[in-house]
Order: C-alpha cells, then sequence, then structure tokens
C-alpha cells in the first residue's frame, strides 16, 4: 500500500502570473494562466525516468529525477493553422519517439534524442562549503553537480488519419490509431517492413466479437499482460490482444485483432469511460460514468474474465465529480483515480487510501493548492516513489512523495512483521516494536525513525527496487538497479561497495532475506545466478563475501523458514531446500533437498511469497533431507494462496494443489515469525511476534503459534490452527475448509503483533491550517485488537478450553479486560440485530466465560453502560438480576462498579434505597468524589431535592456542614445543585445510559501513559 508524505511539489515550465487583490503576499491571490500554457496531456516512458507534457502549441520534455525540463519544441502558427492545435501527446516505450496530436487529425512525431557528450545542466555552488550545503537535499545536489544530459527534438514526419483520430497507443514496434468515420483501427510501423508495409487496417465492424454500430472511445495497453482495453461508445470494454503476423492465414489479412467483452453496463451510469491494467496481479479496472470501478479478473486469455469487486466510493459523485483517469502504481500494489475534484488511492483489493476529499475546499483555493482541488492526469513515476498530477486550466505539474510498504518490494515474512516504509530517497522505520506494552500502542511521531539512503548509491543505482528488514529489526538491507547496502539500527550507520565497479557487476534478483548478522541475496552476475552470502560485521567487497552457492537459474523467491532452513524457488520451476551452516568462522549454505514442480506452477514468475509448513514429529526428532518429502507449502501465486500437500500413490509420491483463500495481499505464517538460532559471535533478540515473554508461553499452544494471517483488501483473515487446516485441505477426508476468522479495520493493517494481541496499521492524515498556506499528508499509528474474534470462534465451537488457555496467555496486557469487554459487545450487538432465538445465542456462552475472571463485574458494566437500553433486557436474561450484581459489587467493594449498576437498576424501576447505601459505603471510604456524583444522581432522580436531603440526613450529614455534629471540611461537602429542564435522569459519572456509544477496539494511550480502562480505547468516528 502506498501513502503520500509531506506538501506537493509544484513544477511549471511557464510563468504564472498572480493577481494580489491589494495583498502583499500571496493568500488569496489566484493565478492568472495563459490558454496556451494550460497542460492537457502527461506521459512517461516505460522506465519513468522521462516524461512530456502538452499545451496547445508546444510539447516539453522533462527528466522525471531530478524534475528539470530537458527540451521544448513550439510549432509555429503556420504549422497550427494547418493542422489544428495539439490536443494529445504519445511517448513511445523506450521514450525514443514523441507522438503530438492534433485536433485536425494529425500525428506530427519527433524524435528525443539524447547526446551523452553535453549536459543541459551543471549546479555550480561557487564558494559553498559542506557547512553551508548541510541544509540542502544532498541527493538533488549530487545530482545537479553532476549534470544533465543533453536531450535534442527532432522533427521526423506528419501522419494525416482522414478518418478522424478517437483514441492512439504507442508500442515498442507501431502505433495504434482508432479512427471515427469510418470506425476503423489502424497499424503504423515505426518503419516499414522487409516488403515495405508499413500501415495495415481493420474495420470495427469485420471484428465478430464487438457489438455492431459501435466505435472506439479509448484504449490503454500493458506490455507485460500483451493486453489492451478498448472502451466503445456504447460503454462497454473488451480485452484485446493484437494477433501475431505469422498465424495470419491468406484469408485473414486484415484480422489484426482478437478479443473478448468482459464489462457490459446494464445503465448509462455503468457506462466505462476508463480503464487500467494490473499486470502484477492479472485484474483489469474499470471506470463508470456514475463513480463506480469495477475491478475485474483476467484468469486467461480465452475470456474468462469475471468481476472481482468494486472500490467504495470516497465520497458523493456531487463531491467528487466524475473520473477523469486512474492508474496502478508500477509494482500493481496501489490505485490512484483521478476526479473532475479530487483523487483517492486504494490497495490493490480495494482497501481505502489517502484521499484528498477530506480538504477544506475554501482553504485549498485560496492556497491555490490545484492538486487537492482537480485532476486531469496521473502518472506514477520514479518506481512509484512519486506520483504526477495536473489539474484542469492550469500550467503545473504537482509531484507527490509517496511511502510504500517493504512488502511491495519483498513479501518476506520479516517485512510483515515489521512496519518499514521505503520513499523515493528514505526509510521509515517503526521503533515501538522495541518499546513496552504502552509505548508499542503509540501515535507519537518520535518513534519513527527516518534513515537516508545512502546519497552516493541513490545517485548510481536509483530508484530503490527491493527492501528487507531483519526478523528483530536490526538490519535492513536496499537494492537498486545494480549492486546492494545494508545498515545497521543500533549504530546508524551504512554500508556500501568502496568499488563503484563491484558495485555495478551484479543485479539483486529474487530478493534478500537475513539470518541474524548475515544478508542472503539472490544475484545475477554475468549471466550466471547465485545465492551471496554477505556478513554485517564485514566491510562490503568481493573479497568479504562468507559464501556463493552456484544456481541453474534466476531465483523467484527465497525465505527463511524455521531456525535454519532456507528456501529458494527459482525460474526452472524447482523449489531448492537449504540449510543455513552456521560456524564459529563461517556461514555457508548446503543444499538437503528440491521439489520440482513443473505441471503444479504454471507460471514462476507469478509467485510472490513462498513458506512451508513442517509437521510437528519433523520438527522434532526429523532428518532435514527428508523434509520435503513432509512439508506442506504454502505459495502466493497472483492473489492466490495456494496450498501445496505431498501424498502417497503406487508408492509413489504426488502432491496435491488447493487454492485456500483469493485476493490476498499478504499473507504471514506466525511459526515463521520464531526466534532465530543464533549465528556466529551473536546473540540476538527475536521479532516483536517472537521473543517477548508473552509469547513465549503462546509456543505452547499451538493454536496460536501455527496461526495463518492473510488480508484480502477488506479485512484480516486467520486460522488459528494451520494443523486443523491441513487436515481438511487434505483430499483424503473431503472436508471443507474451516472458516478463517475475519477481522475488519479501518485503517490499512500492516502487521499483526501477536504477543500484544493487536492489529497495527497506518491511516493517511490531511493537515491544512490557516497559519500555513499549503497542506500535507502525514500517516499515523492505528491499532485494533483481535482477541475479541478469537474467543469468540472459540466460543461458537463449543471449545470453552481452548477460549480459557487463550485468555490465560493474555491475562497480563493492561487492555485485556476491554478486549473481554468488546467480545461481549459484539456478541449483544449482534444478537440484538439480527434477532438470535434464545436457543441459539451464544450470550450464555460468553457470560459464563466471562464470570470466570475477576473482572467480570466492571466488563459487564462498562459494556451496559456504553450499549443502547434496548439490548438491557436481552443481556440480562442471561446474567444474574441487576440488584445482585449490585450487591456482589458492594460485597467487593467495588463502588465505583456498584454505582454503574445503578443505571441499570434505575432503568428497571427499583427505588433509590440502592444509592443512599451506596452513598453511605462512599462516605466510609471517604470516596467523597463519588458521594459527589451519587448526590447529583439523586437530584436528577428527584428534582425537588428531597430525597437528597433524606439521604443526607440518614447518613448524618445536616445543612450546616456538620457530619455527626462534627463540622467538615468544605471542599468534601456534597454539592446539590438545583437541576433544570434539560438534566437527564438516566446520568452518573458523566454518561448517559441511552447514548449509543460504539465500543471501539482501536488502542489509545492515555495522556500520562497508565493503564487508564477507560482511556486505553477510544471511539473514532470518520
Amino acid at each position: 500500500m502506498y501513502w503520500p508524505i509531506g506538501a506537493a511539489r509544484i513544477y511549471s515550465a511557464s510563468p504564472t502570473k498572480r493577481k494580489d487583490h491589494g495583498h502583499h503576499d500571496s493568500e488569496g491571490s489566484q493565478p492568472q494562466v495563459d490558454d496556451e500554457d494550460v497542460i492537457l496531456g502527461l506521459r512517461t516512458s516505460r522506465s519513468g525516468h522521462l516524461m512530456a507534457t502538452i499545451t496547445t502549441t508546444k510539447m516539453t520534455v522533462w527528466q522525471a529525477s531530478p524534475t528539470v525540463v530537458l527540451a521544448t519544441s513550439s510549432r509555429s502558427t503556420a504549422s497550427i493553422k494547418d493542422y489544428g492545435p495539439n490536443v494529445a501527446v504519445f511517448l513511445r516505450p523506450d521514450a525514443s519517439i514523441a507522438v503530438v496530436q492534433t485536433s485536425n487529425g494529425f500525428l506530427i512525431t519527433y524524435s528525443l534524442i539524447v547526446d551523452p557528450t553535453n549536459q543541459v545542466y551543471q549546479q555550480i555552488h561557487e564558494g559553498a562549503t559542506q557547512q553551508k550545503l548541510a541544509g540542502a537535499n544532498r541527493l538533488i545536489l549530487e545530482q545537479e553537480r553532476a549534470g544533465l544530459r543533453e536531450l535534442n527534438i527532432k522533427f521526423r514526419m506528419v501522419i494525416r488519419i482522414d478518418a478522424g483520430i478517437a483514441a492512439a497507443l504507442t508500442l515498442d514496434n507501431e502505433i495504434i490509431v482508432a479512427t471515427r468515420k469510418p470506425a476503423a483501427v489502424q497499424c503504423i510501423k515505426w518503419t516499414p517492413d522487409n516488403a515495405g508495409r508499413q500501415t495495415s487496417t481493420e474495420l470495427v465492424s469485420r471484428m465478430s466479437w464487438m457489438a455492431r454500430g459501435v466505435s472506439i472511445r479509448a484504449m490503454v495497453y500493458d506490455r507485460a499482460m500483451s493486453l489492451a482495453i478498448w472502451i466503445t461508445s456504447d460503454g462497454q470494454a473488451y480485452a484485446v490482444q493484437r494477433r501475431p503476423e505469422s498465424s495470419k492465414e491468406p484469408d485473414e489479412n486484415q484480422r489484426l485483432f482478437r478479443g473478448y467483452g468482459f464489462h457490459t453496463p446494464l445503465n448509462t451510469n455503468l457506462e466505462a469511460t476508463h480503464a487500467a491494467i494490473n499486470a502484477r496481479f492479472s485484474i483489469l479496472a474499470i471506470a463508470c460514468v456514475g463513480g463506480e470501478i469495477h475491478i475485474y479478473t483476467a484468469r486467461d486469455y480465452a475470456g474468462s474474465i469475471p468481476l472481482s469487486h468494486k472500490l467504495l466510493f470516497p465520497a458523493s459523485l456531487s463531491t467528487t465529480g466524475k473520473i477523469s483517469c486512474l492508474a496502478y502504481s508500477p509494482d500493481g500494489y496501489g490505485l490512484v483515480v483521478g476526479y473532475e475534484h479530487g483523487w483517492a488511492l486504494w490497495s490493490v483489493y480495494g482497501k481505502p487510501g489517502a484521499s484528498s476529499f477530506n480538504a477544506d475546499a475554501n482553504m485549498s483555493k485560496m492556497n491555490d493548492e490545484c492538486w487537492l482541488t482537480s485532476v486531469s492526469n496521473v502518472s506514477w513515476v520514479n518506481a512509484g516513489s512519486e506520483l504526477l498530477l495536473t489539474s484542469v486550466n492550469d500550467s503545473r505539474i504537482c509531484m507527490m512523495e509517496m511511502a510504500k510498504s517493504a512488502v511491495t518490494s519483498c513479501c518476506s515474512s520479516a517485512n510483515i512483521s515489521r512496519t518499514l516504509l521505503l520513499t523515493s530517497s528514505h526509510l521509515m522505520i517503526y521503533r515501538g516494536f522495541d518499546l513496552p506494552y504502552h509505548a508499542t500502542i503509540s501515535a507519537d511521531a518520535s518513534l519513527w525513525q527516518h534513515v537516508a539512503i545512502p546519497v552516493l548509491y541513490l545517485t548510481n543505482q536509483r530508484p530503490i527496487r527491493s527492501v528487507v528488514t531483519s526478523h528483530d529489526g536490526r538490519y535492513v538491507a536496499v537494492a537498486g538497479k545494480r549492486g546492494l547496502a545494508h545498515y545497521s539500527v543500533g549504530s546508524g550507520r551504512w554500508k556500501t561497495f568502496d568499488d563503484p565497479e563491484a558495485e555495478s557487476a551484479f543485479v539483486v534478483r529474487g530478493g534478500m532475506c537475513w539470518y541474524q548478522h548475515v544478508l542472503i541475496a539472490a544475484v545475477e552476475s554475468d549471466e550466471s545466478y547465485e545465492l551471496r552470502l554477505y556478513s554485517r560485521e564485514l566491510g562490503l567487497n568481493s573479497e568479504s563475501l562468507l559464501h556463493v552457492q552456484r544456481l541453474p537459474s534466476a531465483a523467484v523467491v527465497m525465505a527463511i523458514t524455521g531456525q535454519d532452513s532456507l528456501l529458494v524457488y527459482t525460474y526452472e520451476n524447482v523449489l531448492y531446500h537449504y540449510i543455513v551452516n552456521a560456524s564459529d568462522t563461517t556461514v555457508t549454505l548446503f543444499q538437503v533437498g528440491q521439489l520440482a514442480l513443473n505441471g503444479i506452477v504454471r507460471a514462476p514468475a507469478r509467485v510472490r511469497a513462498v513458506t512451508w509448513i513442517l509437521p510437528n514429529f519433523q520438527l522434532r526428532d526429523g532428518d532435514p533431507s527428508q523434509d520435503v518429502a513432509h512439508a506442506a507449502v504454502l505459495f502466493l501465486v497472483d492473489a492466490k494462496l495456494v496450498l501445496l500437500q505431498s501424498s502417497t500413490s503406487d508408492g509413489s509420491p504426488k502432491y496435491d494443489m488447493r487454492v485456500i483463500a483469493n485476493n490476498v495481499e499478504y499473507f504471514d505464517l506466525m511459526r515463521d515469525q520464531g526466534t532465530l538460532s543464533d549465528s556466529p559471535g551473536q546473540s540476538l533478540p527475536g521479532s516483536p511476534s517472537g521473543e517477548q515473554p508473552l509469547i513465549t508461553g503462546l509456543h505452547a499452544d499451538r493454536g496460536i503459534r501455527d496461526s495463518l494471517w492473510y488480508f484480502d483488501g477488506e479485512s484480516v483473515k486467520f486460522w488459528t490452527d494451520v494443523e486443523d487446516l491441513l487436515n481438511s485441505a487434505s483430499t483424503d477426508n473431503d472436508r471443507y475448509l474451516p472458516v478463517p476468522v475475519s477481522t475488519v479495520t479501518d485503517f490499512y493493517p500492516t502487521c499483526v503483533i501477536l504477543n500484544r494481541g493487536i492489529i497495527m496499521g497506518l491511516d493517511p492524515e490531511l493537515h491544512q491550517r490557516r497559519d500555513m498556506h499549503f497542506a500535507l499528508f502525514r500517516q499515523t499509528i492505528r491499532t485494533q485488537l483481535f482477541l475479541p474474534q478469537i474467543l469468540r470462534k472459540h466460543l461458537s465451537d463449543l471449545d470453552p478450553a481452548a477460549a480459557s488457555v487463550l485468555a490465560f496467555r493474555y491475562q497480563d496486557l493492561p487492555y485485556f479486560s476491554h478486549a473481554l469487554e468488546l467480545l461481549l459487545h459484539m456478541v449483544l450487538d449482534d444478537e440484538v440485530d439480527a434477532g438470535v432465538k434464545a436457543e441459539e445465542s451464544l450470550l450464555p456462552s460468553v457470560v459464563s466465560f466471562l464470570s470466570s475472571f475477576p473482572d467480570y463485574l466492571d466488563i459487564v458494566v462498562q459494556c451496559v453502560r456504553k450499549t443502547e437500553v434496548r439490548s438491557w433486557r436481552t443481556l440480562f436474561a442471561y446474567l444474574p438480576s441487576p440488584q445482585q450484581l449490585f450487591e456482589e459489587s458492594l460485597e467487593k467493594i467495588l463502588l465505583k462498579t456498584a454505582g454503574g449498576y445503578l443505571l441499570v437498576l434505575q432503568e428497571f424501576g427499583t427505588s433509590s434505597e440502592q444509592c443512599i447505601r451506596l452513598l453511605q459505603k462512599a462516605k466510609e471510604a471517604g470516596d467523597w468524589d463519588l458521594c459527589k456524583e451519587l448526590g447529583r444522581f439523586l437530584m436528577a432522580l428527584d428534582p425537588s431535592g428531597d430525597t437528597l436531603k433524606d439521604a443526607l440526613g440518614r447518613l448524618g450529614i445536616n445543612g450546616e456542614g456538620q457530619i455527626n455534629g462534627i463540622a467538615a471540611d468544605r471542599s468534601v461537602l456534597l454539592a446539590t445543585p438545583r437541576p433544570t429542564k434539560t438534566q437527564n435522569p438516566h446520568w452518573f459519572d458523566g454518561e448517559s445510559p441511552r447514548s449509543s456509544g460504539r465500543i471501539s477496539s482501536e488502542t489509545v494511550l492515555s495522556p500520562n501513559g497508565t493503564a487508564d480502562s477507560e482511556d486505553y480505547f477510544s471511539s473514532r468516528s470518520g
């Protein structure tokens, strides 16, 4: 997932004049933009290093990082008169050719030629010292000092399309143009073929797979999938492929394309307007007239493209306006959608993220922040670390810096267990895992450690393509275009290659992982594939390699599992099993097994993550060389979580495959979070999910240690016992898979902190203030308990023993009582809303379970105070009477708890005698604050004050301020204000039982950081 950070940077190739309205500053000023300077289109190259913008009269070519103008081509007055003004711009994927579309149906092509010998910019700081430049961005200064190569725009030719241009695509070998009259598709090669042919055309009416009488309105293409989406004038969408030239028969010379319709609108609001393709997850996004976004899954090229899900509206259509554009991030994990009045972000499977619709529209207009008020074009650059936006009737480009989860670059267990973000030049490491329970759930910005990636490495190897942390969070490694670098969180020091040639001699391909202080990297070097082991204790150079393991083909993914096992999955469809052999002097890899998956996994490149599950007997006493025979392998293929189990048939082993989850953005097997064995000379603490004292106890409980978690874009789901999942998935017993426990969050979850019983995630916040003329984004830590869901699962399965064992493991948490309160509140609300029959109710089991805890009375009264009155009778049908609970609270000297039950007693029509008795107890205990509250409560019950006077008389307190004839301290006298007409008789301790307060499972620290049961969790609206 992606989160915008900071304020947007603004770039413009033309000066913008402002009208000050009599002010000396720019506040309230309005931009004055000439029509000839308004940006009409924005395109980026495949690599993202170049981009082109278009106005009515000129084309500007930019470098993306650092963002500067490299060249501009302005058209003459005669050219504009003959061909018409500019309408759109297109770039060949390799950025060697630019194409400008004009209003009169012409395509003007230009060659973009880079001169490596000349520089268009070179920054020179005369007399500047390092001290003076210390506050500047060192990365930008280094890039500017190196200079930018000169780019020349050279006119090629003009192509006339007599039939009119409806849409166009630029591919590697040709440009595809959809014409208006007649409706046809014309393919124009960049250079003629051997036979001298350069163009070919197919009429839409001759495409049997398309509807009759339609024309093409928009086209998008993805090279990785070799697939295009065509949107027609009737709002339908088609998945289209170009027929290879070798497959054309003589009588099919004009059959250039084949396709299948997959989006057919049922009404006008569902007509398609824009499309985007996500090759990483094989999904297609269609934007509709009414603002809906439909996501389809492309299962194959034979037309099997079912609807996957629909994205939620970020706001009403009147607020957002119509959709103007949409684009997936380069890694496919994020989708940005531009609207007429703003923009919004989603994760790949539909979790809402940042949005501009939370902004104050008046303040945005006053500050002229175009990136918040309207969007006409969007584009990702710098490997998704930056997002470009242009607005309607504006000459500026807005660039937002994005922070993305480390999981997007490497879906490893360590990255999932730690919250690590990557920006264009920094790492953002959350350090709350190393602090006590209270600090772990804090949103304090000081818990984020911002680490700058070495400037020289970024200058030579940006963008960063992969980042991985260790399970204990002590080390981080990054890899760019070539080479790698690693960082120690404890010492704050980076290690990079001293020799630039050694750094550029290999590229990380297949990921990285940490084993204690040793970095294992899968690399490609000189057409050979290797696993290299680097020690954090040694420098980075060719001589410091601990071990090199040759691979027969490139690695796809790899993972550390168990204590010393390394799994490597390669492009030849083979899973290799290595043992990390650590001694006092060296660390090596020893292969003990391999598993050929030919015929099981069809496309190795689609695998995103891998791990396996070994039986307990094999873990304890088994031979590592036999692990492959006993293991159940988990693959994440695209978004499918696939379980591969071994079985024996006719004396030979075979493997059965079953998809156990769909739409998976990431998964986490908790047994992989266990403590790793010590490496030579190292003794490292474990991960936040595997080394705290609480989790040590949990390891004795198989259901928690072996839980399997995944996030599907809507909720976090998990199986509490993976062994039960394996048994159900086995083909021998024909059982259905157990239903996973589901936890819905209103933020994007980034990790599960098992030993604290919470799911942690990030929530973007947009900040606007009147004392600063710009808006900025920042991300805040959010948490949610998962304990109530697991306890409910065990109780629903008639397994109170498992629920008791689980509760015992977590009973030392300071917010454990609130987790039990949430359990009761959750079950009560669901059963009241659903009208569950008494014989089917789960409440009796929950109440019986809660009664075994010492905080039982507090849990019940806290739930009652935050629940609607209509639910009380349902709850107390399975509880002792409120009078009994009140008496029990008095007996245990739980005075405040007993005060809470007064609300229930009053609702059930009980007299005020209990209040007077409690007042007597409070007086004897010297709890004068409680006495004041009880006095107010009696006044609310009887506005005449007679009941309160009677109570004071029975307590021996007279109106002269004496208690039994002794003068009392005025500071502790009961206050008896005359109630107003608006006072609520159902009020106690500042709360009304009739208020429908939502109990939230979000954890928030009290201001003093102490264990306040009511301040730990707060309701958070919006």
